[in-house]
Protein backbone atom coordinates (compact mmCIF):
# COMPACT_ATOMS: atom_id res chain seq x y z
CA UNK A 1 0.00 0.00 0.00
CA UNK A 2 1.11 3.16 -0.46
CA UNK A 3 1.52 5.69 2.49
CA UNK A 4 -1.41 6.35 4.98
CA UNK A 5 -2.01 10.20 4.12
CA UNK A 6 -4.37 12.22 6.30
CA UNK A 7 -7.06 11.74 3.85
CA UNK A 8 -6.82 7.90 3.50
CA UNK A 9 -6.70 7.63 7.50
CA UNK A 10 -9.98 10.08 7.82
CA UNK A 11 -11.78 7.55 5.54
CA UNK A 12 -10.64 4.40 7.74
CA UNK A 13 -11.75 6.01 10.83
CA UNK A 14 -14.94 7.23 8.86
CA UNK A 15 -15.24 3.83 7.91
CA UNK A 16 -14.53 1.98 11.28
CA UNK A 17 -16.62 4.51 13.34
CA UNK A 18 -20.03 4.08 11.48
CA UNK A 19 -21.74 0.94 11.32
CA UNK A 20 -24.19 1.90 8.49
CA UNK A 21 -22.21 0.30 5.69
CA UNK A 22 -22.12 3.73 3.75
CA UNK A 23 -21.80 4.61 0.01
CA UNK A 24 -18.70 6.53 -1.35
CA UNK A 25 -20.95 9.84 -1.56
CA UNK A 26 -21.85 9.26 2.35
CA UNK A 27 -18.41 8.92 3.43
CA UNK A 28 -17.86 12.11 0.91
CA UNK A 29 -20.01 14.03 2.71
CA UNK A 30 -18.89 13.08 6.39
CA UNK A 31 -15.06 13.02 5.62
CA UNK A 32 -15.85 16.56 4.25
CA UNK A 33 -16.76 17.45 7.42
CA UNK A 34 -13.38 17.00 8.84
CA UNK A 35 -11.58 17.69 5.31
CA UNK A 36 -13.89 20.83 3.83
CA UNK A 37 -11.14 20.37 1.10
CA UNK A 38 -11.42 16.32 -0.16
CA UNK A 39 -12.61 16.48 -3.46
CA UNK A 40 -15.35 13.34 -4.11
CA UNK A 41 -12.88 11.40 -6.87
CA UNK A 42 -9.98 11.63 -3.85
CA UNK A 43 -12.75 9.68 -1.69
CA UNK A 44 -13.04 6.80 -4.56
CA UNK A 45 -9.28 6.32 -5.31
CA UNK A 46 -8.61 6.32 -1.06
CA UNK A 47 -11.90 3.83 -0.42
CA UNK A 48 -10.14 1.87 -3.95
CA UNK A 49 -6.82 1.59 -2.06
CA UNK A 50 -8.28 0.64 1.27
CA UNK A 51 -10.15 -2.22 -0.58
CA UNK A 52 -7.17 -3.22 -2.64
CA UNK A 53 -5.04 -3.29 0.75
CA UNK A 54 -7.54 -5.63 3.16
CA UNK A 55 -8.39 -2.88 5.42
CA UNK A 56 -12.04 -2.00 4.05
CA UNK A 57 -14.45 -4.47 2.31
CA UNK A 58 -16.41 -3.13 -0.74
CA UNK A 59 -20.13 -4.57 -1.07
CA UNK A 60 -21.33 -4.84 -4.08
CA UNK A 61 -25.03 -4.52 -3.94
CA UNK A 62 -25.91 -5.89 -7.51
CA UNK A 63 -27.15 -2.35 -9.39
CA UNK A 64 -27.55 -0.53 -6.73
CA UNK A 65 -24.12 1.80 -5.37
CA UNK A 66 -21.18 0.12 -3.91
CA UNK A 67 -21.36 -0.11 -0.30
CA UNK A 68 -18.00 0.19 2.27
CA UNK A 69 -17.75 -1.59 5.56
CA UNK A 70 -14.99 -0.68 8.09
CA UNK A 71 -15.12 -4.32 9.69
CA UNK A 72 -13.17 -6.71 7.77
CA UNK A 73 -13.43 -9.69 10.22
CA UNK A 74 -15.94 -12.38 8.34
CA UNK A 75 -19.28 -11.66 9.18
CA UNK A 76 -23.05 -11.97 6.96
CA UNK A 77 -24.75 -8.31 6.24
CA UNK A 78 -28.87 -8.36 6.29
CA UNK A 79 -30.57 -5.94 3.72
CA UNK A 80 -33.88 -4.38 3.94
CA UNK A 81 -35.49 -5.17 0.62
CA UNK A 82 -38.31 -1.77 1.25
CA UNK A 83 -35.39 1.18 2.04
CA UNK A 84 -32.11 -0.68 1.50
CA UNK A 85 -30.61 -0.53 4.99
CA UNK A 86 -27.77 -2.57 5.34
CA UNK A 87 -26.90 -4.44 9.30
CA UNK A 88 -24.01 -6.74 10.23
CA UNK A 89 -25.22 -10.10 10.95
CA UNK A 90 -23.34 -11.75 14.08
CA UNK A 91 -25.38 -15.15 14.08
CA UNK A 92 -22.42 -18.10 14.52
CA UNK A 93 -25.11 -20.27 12.76
CA UNK A 94 -24.73 -18.98 9.95
CA UNK A 95 -20.63 -19.34 8.77
CA UNK A 96 -20.28 -21.70 5.63
CA UNK A 97 -17.75 -24.31 6.08
CA UNK A 98 -14.85 -23.89 3.46
CA UNK A 99 -13.51 -27.09 3.31
CA UNK A 100 -16.76 -28.63 2.48
CA UNK A 101 -18.01 -26.26 -0.32
CA UNK A 102 -14.15 -26.59 -1.87
CA UNK A 103 -14.53 -30.93 -1.58
CA UNK A 104 -17.98 -30.85 -3.17
CA UNK A 105 -17.19 -27.80 -5.61
CA UNK A 106 -13.37 -29.17 -6.25
CA UNK A 107 -12.39 -25.45 -6.14
CA UNK A 108 -9.94 -23.37 -3.96
CA UNK A 109 -12.04 -21.29 -1.78
CA UNK A 110 -10.68 -18.53 -0.55
CA UNK A 111 -13.81 -16.65 1.15
CA UNK A 112 -17.45 -15.80 1.25
CA UNK A 113 -20.01 -13.29 1.10
CA UNK A 114 -23.66 -14.03 2.88
CA UNK A 115 -26.34 -11.62 2.47
CA UNK A 116 -29.72 -12.13 3.87
CA UNK A 117 -32.89 -9.97 3.12
CA UNK A 118 -36.33 -9.03 4.46
CA UNK A 119 -37.99 -6.32 5.84
CA UNK A 120 -36.02 -3.78 8.86
CA UNK A 121 -37.70 -3.24 11.62
CA UNK A 122 -39.08 0.63 10.72
CA UNK A 123 -39.86 -0.83 7.46
CA UNK A 124 -42.26 -3.40 9.39
CA UNK A 125 -44.12 -0.91 11.40
CA UNK A 126 -44.73 1.00 8.78
CA UNK A 127 -46.49 -1.85 6.97
CA UNK A 128 -48.33 -2.65 9.92
CA UNK A 129 -49.58 0.72 10.02
CA UNK A 130 -50.53 0.29 6.16
CA UNK A 131 -52.20 -2.85 6.64
CA UNK A 132 -50.12 -4.42 4.35
CA UNK A 133 -48.14 -7.07 6.19
CA UNK A 134 -45.52 -8.48 3.77
CA UNK A 135 -45.80 -5.82 1.09
CA UNK A 136 -45.00 -7.80 -2.23
CA UNK A 137 -42.58 -10.34 -0.35
CA UNK A 138 -43.74 -13.50 1.16
CA UNK A 139 -42.68 -15.54 3.74
CA UNK A 140 -40.81 -18.03 1.18
CA UNK A 141 -37.89 -15.32 0.11
CA UNK A 142 -39.77 -14.97 -3.35
CA UNK A 143 -40.48 -11.86 -4.98
CA UNK A 144 -44.84 -12.27 -5.68
CA UNK A 145 -46.15 -10.43 -9.14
Amino acid sequence: MQRMTQQRRVILETLRILRTHPTADEVYAVVRRRLPRISLGTVYRNLDELTRCGLIRKLDMGGAPARFDGDTAAHCHIRCLRCVRLDDVSVKSAKVHLQAVSHATGYQVFGYRLEFEGLCPECRTKEASNGTPGGKHGKSGQTKP
